[in-house]
């Protein structure tokens, strides 16, 4: 009996946490020392205030022996005065000359040693900054959020230094108040912690760590005390930009709005200012963002938009507040959840969309301009954190010349975004309840365009989280949203037949076309449970999109219609031995319906993570899923099958610790018609502490038994009412690669090179119609009484029968695409950057299926390309 109640209490420690031992963890306290003295931040630990006795030094591993003294001395002191906080630390090494000192540019970060600062001016124990710096003199900061997360577009204008000595080395910080939100108070307490990595041991130490089965960081912080009667200072800062842009494409031949080359001057401003000790407010006027890096070049041939991740300054920076429906939780598994963004920035300032009157030549706007745009976040109140978000983008028209009549054509709206976020956390972050509104209205001068846009969209969603046990080991979280647009019967026809609703599908039972609609209003959802403390972890969720759901115009949304549900455990080791480092095993069951119950997918999936003791690691993940239904496969068609299949996954890395990182990896899906296989690796090499070239090459090849084409109406096909729906065998070949060079002269001035090769040929065989709904089954041409052309592609259905013959356009594909853009950037001021920027792309595109390496590079290398040069200059005003 008493074996059996020690093993009950085993066990309810491990799944439901240990709240006593949880509320006895004493907190640390730091004392930050008042200087009236100067501070020359050189990294030279000489003055005076450095001197004391006032620092911490009792530092604990985190990694790679959790709880284990430093091998290593640390000692860190922190000071004040009315305009900054200062950091002073001495980082003791027995071995100077082993200290790993790699230059990298700004915020990028690499295995080398490190020393990193974490504060959270509210001590709201949720969200904070951090600031680091190499033992090169690289900078590093960001945000933290989630008690857990952090975010690095967060930039900080602060001063660090370093200096490497015959003791170790030491680093000197200056951060001034007017960059951190706090409250004004006489006698402040804020959280702190400290961070120390030896790179070449791979030891991480903090002052107060989070072990590795459990979550929670910032909660976690000592006490920062001492710091009394500051003020933020400042808070107003302007940076001014001027551009100049050339650009150079070839001319094409008679085209009267193509010219060989191009000058455009460009100017505008953003703004940064305090709006009290809590809100901060950033304004742009005329914005250009010429210095990001290129999107990468796809080949999609789904019916779903290919999603880019924001890279523009104003929008990234501070984005973390507009994360919708993720808080209080660490993980959000999916599991074939194609979860809605209600806030998509990149919907603002994107290529326009509209249609061009009928012509000869055009000249069409690659991007829609930004008129301006400010964005407000902050706290209001002890515990409301807030973000908006206003734009206005201007009315783009489109060159165009018919008969030899120059005019122009209105191809996107004027058109104004707003965004409305606020989160309130309270006990600490116990409870989180929060909610986003998204508002797209446009004007329209040109009629026509009313088809083509909605006029009105709004969305409005609500989140929150609350944990169920004082340790906070299980905690419930999730949200819901409603969309709602508006527009003439033309344009919601249009968006009741896209890829995202399909509701023109012939055996659907709860939808369909509606002609009389001008307006559309839908419902989402999704819902987790998580157990994340303890070596067992467990993740649930239940989600639902309705047909109805709509967020493009300000969002992102892959499909609709949709009903998930997954369940999923594991089990993870901490403690290292002599065989291994880190384990984690895990699995889930899943399912996928729509809203006629039709079950669209589903799969047993199983993942696991090792990592050896020589920081070498391996993960993978396996699934089954067995035959389902299939509601996109005809694009708005009939139902389909998915027949049963598999996929396996396994992925190799090195120790990045090395001059020489390696990775290897492998992906592979089988089923009866279908099989899909990638081969993919990387390496990188540092020949110098200031140097680094990576390439990362891959090969896929998609064999496809069925490959949508297109759809041909014909009342003939009874039993596929009334349209055929033609596919083929598709057999697509892909090679591409991601290359990068980043080489940092001085931490304020680095080089970035980016360049993408990719060759994408898909050859078409085979070509057949659908036979019968709800199977996988095909009539194919050229059997029985129908015959095919594989000279012009014109398939026949029934030969001498009735059916019309169907031109089918040639599908076969070769592309190929050569991008890329080098960067040199210099901050020649604190906050004020000089940037030269090079931008060259490269295309060409045959219809041919074969995959020929050689030729394809031959052909790509004689394309003229296109060279965009730019120069762009911004100066830092703090008044």
């Amino acid at each position: 009996m008493t074996k059996f109640l020690l093993l009950v209490t085993i066990f309810s420690a491990n799944l439901f946490g240990n709240a006593d031992e949880e509320n006895s963890i004493k907190k640390l306290k730091v004392e930050a020392i008042r200087t009236s003295s100067n501070i020359v931040i050189d990294g030279i630990l000489n003055e005076e205030i450095w001197q004391t006795k006032n620092f911490v030094e009792n530092f604990k591993q985190r990694d790679p022996n959790e709880g284990a003294e430093p091998t290593e001395k640390t000692k860190v002191y922190v000071a004040f005065d009315e305009e900054a906080l200062y950091v002073g630390a001495r980082m003791y090494d027995s071995s100077p000359d082993s200290i790993i000192a790699r230059l990298t540019r700004k915020d990028a970060f690499v295995n080398s040693d490190l020393f990193a600062i974490f504060i959270d001016p509210y001590n709201d124990k949720r969200s904070g900054y951090y600031f680091g710096l190499s033992a090169a003199g690289t900078l590093l900061d960001g945000v933290l959020y989630n008690d857990d997360w952090d975010d690095d577009s967060w930039d900080g204008v602060w001063e660090g230094r370093v200096n490497i000595d015959d003791e170790g080395w030491t680093v000197e910080m200056k951060i001034p108040f007017s960059q951190l939100k706090f409250h004004e108070n006489n006698l402040n307490s804020w959280g702190v912690n400290f961070r120390r990595d030896i790179a070449r041991k791979n030891e991480i130490i903090y002052l107060v760590y989070t072990p590795k089965k459990e979550s929670g960081f910032v909660s976690r912080f000592a006490e920062l005390t001492g710091i009394e009667n500051i003020k933020a200072g400042s808070q107003i800062e302007i940076l001014p930009y001027i551009t100049t842009r050339a650009e150079y494409k070839r001319k094409e031949i008679d085209n009267p709005f193509s010219s060989k080359s191009k000058y455009i001057p460009g100017y505008g401003a953003d703004l940064k200012m305090g709006i009290g000790t809590n809100l901060t407010l950033n304004a742009t006027v005329n914005p250009d963002f010429g210095q990001v890096e290129i999107d990468p070049a796809v080949i999609n041939l789904s019916d779903v938009e290919t999603f880019f991740s924001e890279k523009r300054p104003f929008f990234v920076e501070g984005s973390t507040i507009f994360n919708f429906g993720v808080g209080g939780a660490r993980n959000y598994w999916g599991f074939n959840w194609p979860g809605p963004d209600l806030f998509y920035s990149r919907r603002i300032g994107r290529a326009p969309r509209g249609s061009t009157p009928d012509n000869d030549y055009s000249n069409y706007p690659d991007g829609t301009h930004i008129l301006g745009a400010a964005k407000i976040t902050g706290k209001v109140g002890e515990n409301w954190n807030i973000g908006a978000i206003q734009a206005l983008t201007s009315r783009e028209f489109a060159d165009i010349q018919f008969n030899r009549i120059k005019s122009e054509a209105e191809v996107e709206p004027l058109a104004y975004y707003g965004v409305l976020r606020a989160q309130k956390e309270i006990s600490e972050g116990f409870y989180g309840l929060g909610f986003m509104s998204t508002t797209a209205l446009r004007n329209f001068k040109d009629d026509r365009l009313r088809n083509e846009f909605n006029s009105v969209s709004y969305s409005l969603g609500l989140d929150g989280w609350t944990f169920l046990d004082s340790s906070r080991t299980w905690v419930v979280t999730g949200w819901m949203g409603m969309s709602h647009i508006q527009g003439n019967e033309n344009r919601l026809i249009s968006i009741q037949r896209n890829s995202a609703h399909y509701f023109q599908r012939p055996d659907a039972k709860n939808f369909k076309v509606d002609s009389s609609l001008t307006s559309l209003t839908g419902y989402a959802g999704r819902f987790y449970i998580n157990k994340q403390k303890g070596n067992v972890f467990f993740n649930s969720a239940f989600g639902f999109i309705t047909p109805e759901f709509d967020v493009n115009d300000l969002g992102f949304l892959w499909r609709s219609d949709v009903i998930n549900w997954h369940i999923g455990a594991g089990y993870q080791w901490t403690e290292p031995t002599d065989f291994y480092r880190y384990i984690e095993l895990g699995g889930a069951v899943f399912q996928n319906f729509d809203f006629d119950w039709n079950r669209t997918w589903e799969g047993i999936f199983h993942f696991g993570y090792f990592q050896f003791t020589n920081y070498y690691s391996i993960n993978w993940n396996a699934a089954y899923n067995p035959q389902t239904v299939n509601n996109r496969k005809t694009r708005g068609g009939p139902l389909m099958l998915n027949t049963p299949g598999y996929q396996f996954n396994l992925y190799l890395s090195s120790d990045d610790r090395k001059n020489l990182v390696f990775n290897l990896g492998g992906y592979t899906y089988q089923s009866e018609h279908q099989r899909r296989w990638e081969i993919s690796s990387g390496i990188e090499i540092r020949p110098a502490d200031n140097f680094t070239f990576s390439i990362s090459p891959f090969y896929a090849r998609n064999n496809d038994y069925a490959q949508y084409l297109t759809t041909v109406s014909d009342e003939l096909a009874a039993l596929t009412f009334g349209n055929r729906y033609i596919f083929g065998e598709l057999d697509q070949k892909t090679f591409g690669a991601g290359i990068r060079m980043n080489w940092t002269f001085t931490p304020h001035l680095s080089l970035q090179l980016y360049v993408q090769p990719l060759i994408s040929s898909g050859k078409y065989t085979a070509f057949k119609e659908l036979a019968v709904p709800n199977t996988h089954t095909f009539n194919r041409y050229g059997e029985g009484n129908s015959s095919f052309d594989n000279v012009n592609y014109i398939a026949d259905p029934d030969g001498d029968g009735p059916a019309n013959p169907i031109e089918i356009e040639n599908p076969n594909f070769n592309f190929k695409s050569l991008r890329g853009n080098a960067v040199l950037r210099w901050e020649y001021l604190p906050g004020s950057v000089l940037y030269f920027v090079w931008t060259q792309t490269r295309s060409d595109f045959e219809n041919v299926g074969d995959f020929q390496f050689t030729h394809s590079f031959d052909r790509l290398l004689d394309v003229h390309p296109e060279n965009i040069f730019m120069i762009k200059l911004t100066y830092w005003f703090n008044l």
